[in-house]
């Protein structure tokens, strides 16, 4: 085996490990949105104006 070719799958792990990395820190980010907007929800709807059903 050839250097060369031990760099070539060192730069294949690399870039798989970065590629993971952006995708956590995405899927991260997009919960957390999610969350924020939920919550902004539940603040504005008033508990105590139900509507009547029968």
């Amino acid at each position: 085996m050839s250097k060369k070719e031990n760099w070539a799958g060192t730069a294949v792990l690399a870039g798989a490990a970065a590629v993971g990395s952006a995708a956590l820190a995405a899927a991260l980010l997009y919960t957390n949105r999610r969350k924020e907007r939920a919550q902004k929800v539940a603040d504005k709807t008033p508990l105590g104006d139900a509507p009547e059903t029968d």
